[in-house]
């Protein structure tokens, strides 16, 4: 079967524009564009996707002064204009400090942040490449124009986008629009639907969480490792919203270590009955792989057959409780290489009912093991300065990790423990008793017992 033919049967759209890549704070960033250019490579290698191949590509293009509106202060926005054109050399000491302090005020004045060229043209189309996507799955004009109801995509995937933690009126966490912010909102104001946002990234999706605090129409459940060691800090169970959205705002923060088991058990021990009880008209997720255990910045011990699992049940619960409709969203990652690229592809295949490869593609391999292997020896010299002993890893060739890859935490079971508990607590607090019958809950006698 042609794998193109059978992505256009399943409805489903991947949006990508080489303008995306200019979204680059340097070569020492933790977020490194080429983990979009490895993605694209290895889905054209592996003949699931092809940049020519206009049946399964959505065009984006960038969101209006009006649509960033919906989600930033006209300040912040006007800030990041100016911000984005670059200083010129002969400005005056007077100027330069008033730069500087238009930076600090909004967010730019630290390293995680910095202003980037032309960032407003940059981030405008990220923003917008979201607000078409999740236009075109519920059939609002602004998703495009299609020939058929039966053409108008149900899925839609955009790696590109996920910038999470930005604020109304500030950058943070290595992002400056929330394009899912803006995305939502311009579906609150165009329609009565309700949205579900579900954020599967390392870090608690603060920015979306704050966007729509108080507003019963979306409910944000973000599964994150808690915010006692990681940015941004946030992220707890009892930030439940505020006024009319109180209960729409859900929060599941995983002890750090968390393994696939247990964070599997999480998933569908919340995930369903929360859907069932806000009964959405779409699913918006997005899918930070820094969940990995290869991720720098982050203390789970995902692989990779826990993201699939996360991928598959955003599927699941979109067909079944959504008449399909689902946008993804790229987020963290931060191994470009290793991770980013197998992660997303899972994300992509999954949307588009396609085949996972086995094996990696030796040509893929042999363009992306030298560029890791360089990164490695950077972070091993820098390691070693630390005094610290560097990891032996190697770069994969597979689409799953290696069985025993990542050797099993002493403590599983404890952390599993205090995961269920936590989880236990938010089904108690936020799913109606109703519910909570219909989908009860699993007893595990051991760290093992009913999760494979």
């Amino acid at each position: 079967m042609d794998t193109l033919s059978a992505a256009a049967r399943s409805r489903s759209r991947l949006i990508f524009d080489p303008l995306e890549l200019r979204y680059n704070f340097g070569a020492h960033h933790p977020l490194q564009p080429d983990r979009i250019v490895a993605l694209m490579d290895l889905l054209e290698q592996t003949g699931m996707w092809h940049s020519n191949a206009e049946e399964t590509s959505l065009p984006l293009r960038p969101a209006t002064l009006a649509e960033l509106s919906l989600a930033h202060t006209p300040d912040y926005i006007t800030a990041v204009q100016r911000l984005g054109v670059r200083e010129d050399a002969g400005a005056s000491e007077e100027e330069r400090r008033e730069r500087a302090k238009l930076a600090l005020t909004y967010g730019f004045g630290d390293g995680d942040t910095p202003a980037l060229p032309d960032m407003h043209e940059v981030c405008a189309a990220i923003a917008g490449g979201t607000l078409v996507a999740l236009s075109a799955v519920l059939g609002l004009p602004e998703g495009g124009v299609f020939d058929s109801e039966e053409a108008r995509p149900l899925h839609v995937f955009h790696p590109g986008g996920g910038l999470h933690h930005a604020w109304s009126n500030r950058a943070s966490g290595f992002c400056i629009y929330n394009d899912a912010a803006v995305a939502i909102a311009h579906v609150l104001r165009a329609s009565e639907m309700k949205v579900l946002y579900i954020d599967f990234d390392a870090h608690h999706g603060d920015g979306v969480q704050r966007a729509f605090y108080d507003d019963p129409r979306v409910m944000t459940i973000s599964l994150h490792e808690t915010g006692r060691y990681l940015f941004p800090g946030t992220g707890e169970v009892l930030e439940l919203g505020n006024g009319l959205g109180r209960g729409y705002s859900v929060n599941m923060p995983l002890e750090p270590f968390t393994e696939d088991a247990s964070y599997i058990e999480v998933i569908e021990h919340l995930l369903p009955p929360l859907v069932v009880s806000f009964a959405p008209d779409v699913i918006v997720s997005e899918h930070g792989c820094d969940t990995h255990a290869w991720d720098p910045l982050t203390h789970l011990e995902l692989t990779m057959r826990g993201i699939q699992a996360q991928i598959k049940m955003a599927h699941h619960l979109a067909h079944t409780y959504c008449q399909g409709r689902w946008v993804a969203l790229g987020g963290g990652g931060y191994d470009p290489y290793r991770v980013v690229p197998r992660a997303w592809s899972m994300v992509w295949a999954e949307m588009a009912e396609l085949p996972l490869p086995e094996q990696l593609p030796e040509a893929w391999i042999a363009r992306w093991r030298p560029a890791w292997l360089a990164m490695e020896e950077r972070e091993m010299a820098a390691q070693q300065l630390m005094g610290k002993a560097p990891a032996e890893t190697d770069f994969p060739a597979t689409f799953q990790d290696r069985p025993g890859a990542f050797p099993a935490q002493e403590r599983q079971w404890e952390i599993a423990r205090a995961n269920r508990r936590t989880a236990s607590l938010v089904r108690s607090l936020l799913v109606p008793p109703e519910v909570r019958q219909a989908f009860p809950a699993r007893r595990q006698h051991s760290p093992l017992s009913g999760l494979f």
